[in-house]
């Protein structure tokens, strides 16, 4: 099963305490390596200079008030997760967003002169949070799965996916009369098997190599050598071709060819001079008799990183008719379009493809060249012809984990479209940490936040608003076990009658039940779990690294007896594995029987990546169902609208026959979706719908990586 670490419960653009606010001038960072059941783990003792931070006042969220004692989760609890959404790196290619990190280098826009241009930019931050699901569609079937609350490009400039014309909600929307701004959906990446390694050796061997045999005479004897060379100044497509060869069993040697002179760059060359090798090496380039559209892909790699280049078009030029016809054939094999231009007096001749950047990139990713300088559309303007006018804008009607970063230019190419970023600012990187390892090992403690709690709650113009813990990272992860400093902010709160939300995985949080209980007995207190399914099979394969199912129920059940209302997420319901009725009952039912005041769920998804690797797994430990996999998931990533409707539909009906059946004891809020969702947040008890936020737009449910 996939399972992959999660990076905190969620990311917003919450608090304002960078290195001004969190270290004050002259403190000394205190480290500890962490022992025993702390192994693997950092911690970075700091003093604080505030501890409550404002949320900026353009938030979505219906508290304006924060608390994080830690920053950095040592949590292990996130899978199938979203972020598989293609974005175009800086070195032409394309990499899912999950994949990305700080510091990354990948292409965003700004606007120079009187074009939008193609720029290069860096990814500040990375994250996860999980958001209430939209598909759009455009004209050429691009899909693009979203939140409400993300912004797209449009010819009428930045629109989100959802809003309205009049009311609290009121900002550009997304209509089926707007085109978004961009290529178009991007291309799919070659398999990288051996026929298109035949093919890229086959285009770049015959493309720029010398491979051959000849005889000549010495000391009156005559001889045969056999050679192969290959001479290039991209180490990318040496090192590619190289690589190629000695998988196959032919070594080669390397050295410089030729020296670095004035502008010329340095040239290096492999070469073999032995005979098996070479005539070996004469087989694998050999014209295939039925060329397969892998051998295709890496045929026009191989021969565009030998003699391609792009310019106002991608060209690839010879002068050896063979190349140009199966060059052009190869092209046909993929839908390109292209023109054969009249040959010079050399009789070289260029095949040049038409249709603009969206080809351009469209053949850059389709056959995957290894010379990343032959693929830069930094500085290129935002034109096209792709067929972008959205078609659909579609409520999956279900919450999803999603994926997105913060770059140097506010945005980023998502599937070829632009894409705005939406949430957070980095919050890890202030030490020179990353915000990927280091976010999972390297904790800072805010060592003084219970006194510096005490103090401002203290303040006399402190009006005693509601205040979120676990926006950034997880109160209860393994650092409050060493340092128990939540328990000293939560005894803080109640003592001031300070109402507070907490949102956590960890069970640790039944360790303070005697200070939750107090305070929930002086002021407002809402707690969060996360609850997959009861069966310990599926829970050991899916989530490593958290409490059983069964203690989460637990937990879930002395929070509500002990006066603390306390939801559940049901996520995510695997088909053929914990999606049947008795076993979805049996979730909702206990969770229901635990008290839980809200329940909603989470239908699995596969996405490009997890796809493969979780439907591998299936085939070794249930095969039986893969059958049910492939009708479900056949050509998609989600299951058909009417399966997860149903699935959460059931969660519903099921809650509700509970709810009856155990009596309106508490307030019970199931699979929200319609109606004043900041009141609904509100009426769980976070935050306060009376809360002066002037013109705030629509804020998401308060929810948690899975």
């Amino acid at each position: 099963m996939v399972s992959e670490e999660s990076r905190s419960s969620l990311r917003w653009r919450l608090e304002a305490d960078g290195p001004e606010t969190l270290f004050p001038a002259g403190d000394v960072v205190e480290r500890h390596v962490g022992t025993g059941e702390y192994r693997g783990l950092e911690f970075l003792e700091v003093a604080a200079k505030r501890v409550i931070n404002t949320v900026p006042a353009a938030s979505r969220m219906p508290f304006r008030y924060t608390i994080n004692a830690y920053r950095g989760c040592s949590h292990a609890c996130a899978y199938c997760v979203q972020g598989e959404t293609p974005v175009l790196r800086a070195n032409g290619g394309t990499a899912r967003i999950a994949d990305l990190r700080a510091g990354d280098r990948i292409i965003g826009t700004e606007r120079v002169g009187s074009y939008r241009r193609y720029v290069k930019t860096t990814v500040l931050a990375h994250w996860s949070t999980v958001k209430r699901a939209y598909r759009v569609t455009l004209e050429d079937g691009t899909e693009l799965i979203s939140s409400g609350d993300h912004r797209f490009l449009t010819e009428r400039g930045w629109k989100h996916v959802t809003g309205a014309e009049q009311g609290r909600n009121r900002r550009p929307f997304l209509t089926t009369n707007n085109n978004l701004i961009g290529v178009g959906k991007f291309a799919t990446t070659p398999r990288r098997g051996s026929e298109y390694t035949f093919g890229y050796l086959c285009g770049m061997v015959r493309g720029d190599g010398t491979i051959g045999h000849y005889t000549y005479r010495t000391g009156g004897r005559e001889q045969t050598a056999h050679t192969f060379r290959l001479a290039l100044v991209d180490d990318e497509a040496l090192d590619r071709v190289g690589g190629y060869l000695l998988e196959m069993g032919v070594a080669t040697t390397s050295r410089v060819f030729q020296a670095a002179v004035g502008n010329r760059r340095e040239m290096r060359s492999i070469s073999t001079g032995r005979r098996a090798l070479v005539e070996r090496l004469e087989q694998f380039i050999e014209w295939p008799r039925l060329a397969t559209t892998e051998w295709c892909r890496g045929f026009l790699a191989g021969i565009f990183d030998a003699e391609g280049h792009f310019g106002d078009a991608v060209r690839i030029s010879n002068k050896d008719p063979h190349v140009i016809s199966c060059t052009a054939r190869c092209l046909d094999r993929l839908g390109f379009r292209y023109v054969i231009e009249a040959p010079r007096a050399n009789g070289v001749r260029n095949v040049r493809i038409v249709g603009g950047l969206q080809e351009v990139l469209r053949f850059f990713h389709t056959v995957d060249p290894a010379i990343t300088r032959k693929r830069d559309i930094a500085g290129r303007a935002l034109k096209s012809s792709a067929r972008l006018g959205v078609v659909s804008i579609e409520d999956l009607g279900m919450e999803l984990p999603m994926y997105d970063i913060t770059t140097e230019t506010g945005d980023f190419i998502a599937n070829g479209v632009v894409s705005h970023n939406c949430f957070a600012r980095p919050t890890h990187d202030y030490l020179g940490f990353n915000i990927g390892e280091d976010f999972d090992t390297k904790i800072v403690v805010k060592v003084n936040a219970v006194e510096k709690v005490r103090a401002e709650l203290a303040v006399a113009s402190w009006g005693g608003e509601h205040i979120a813990m676990g926006t950034n990272t997880d109160p209860y992860q393994k650092a409050e076990g060493k340092y128990h400093l939540t328990r000293g902010i939560v005894q803080a709160l109640g003592e001031a009658r300070n109402p507070f939300s907490i949102l956590t995985k960890s069970t640790l949080v039944l360790r303070d039940l005697d200070v939750l209980t107090a305070a929930a007995a002086r002021t407002s207190v809402r707690l969060n779990f996360s609850i997959g399914t009861l069966d310990r099979d599926v829970w050991k394969l899916t989530e490593p690294g958290t409490p059983p199912p069964d203690k989460r129920v637990d937990a879930v059940r002395r929070l509500n007896d002990a006066g603390i209302p306390c939801g559940v997420l049901v996520a995510p319901i695997l088909p053929g594995l914990s999606d049947g009725d008795d076993q979805v009952r049996a979730v909702v039912d206990a969770c229901a029987d635990a008290g839980a005041v809200s329940i909603s769920a989470i239908p699995l998804h596969l996405r490009p990546g997890v796809r493969e690797h979780y439907l591998e797994w299936l085939a070794g430990a249930r095969p039986d169902l893969m059958p049910l996999y492939e009708e479900r998931f056949k050509g998609r990533a989600y299951q058909p609208k009417a399966v997860s409707e149903d699935i959460s539909q059931r969660v519903r009906d099921y809650a509700r026959e509970a709810e009856r059946r155990n009596g309106a004891r508490r307030p019970r809020h199931v699979d929200t979706s319609d109606g004043d969702r900041r009141r609904t947040l509100a009426e769980q008890g976070i935050g306060d719908p009376s809360a002066p936020r002037a013109a705030a737009p629509q804020p998401e449910q308060l929810s948690w990586d899975l």
